[in-house]
């Protein structure tokens, strides 16, 4: 059953150059992510991770800066990360595809 997850990402990697690859806003790239739980964790934590990125890694992510200049994301399922798992593409621009949104640092309620 691993085969059936990771034949898919191994074609996606062969036959779609990185260039043309849509960016993702995770440090692991969504598509190695998912291949490595699933070599090591087997079927179903693959697909639990597929599930989890393709539902984070869209639009509706927002970049927030707090105070001490620390920078963390919010996923659309709430959840905060810290910059060691945000890409670092991310962290040098600061803008992605769809809706990472920037808060200033002194709007007040931002603190994360």
């Amino acid at each position: 059953m691993k085969n059936f997850l990771l034949l898919p990402i191994k074609m996606y990697w062969r036959i779609i150059p990185p260039s043309k690859r849509r960016k993702c806003i995770f440090r692991t790239s969504c598509s190695k992510y998912v291949y490595e739980k699933t070599t090591s964790d087997g079927f179903v934590s693959g697909l639990k991770a597929l599930k989890y990125r393709f539902q984070n890694c869209r639009s509706g992510a927002c970049i927030i800066e707090n105070l001490t200049g620390e920078t963390y994301i919010i996923l659309p399922n709430q959840q905060i990360l810290n910059e060691s798992e945000i890409s670092e593409r991310l962290l040098k621009i600061k803008i992605n595809h769809g809706k990472i949104c920037h808060y200033p640092k002194s709007k007040p309620g931002v603190s994360v």
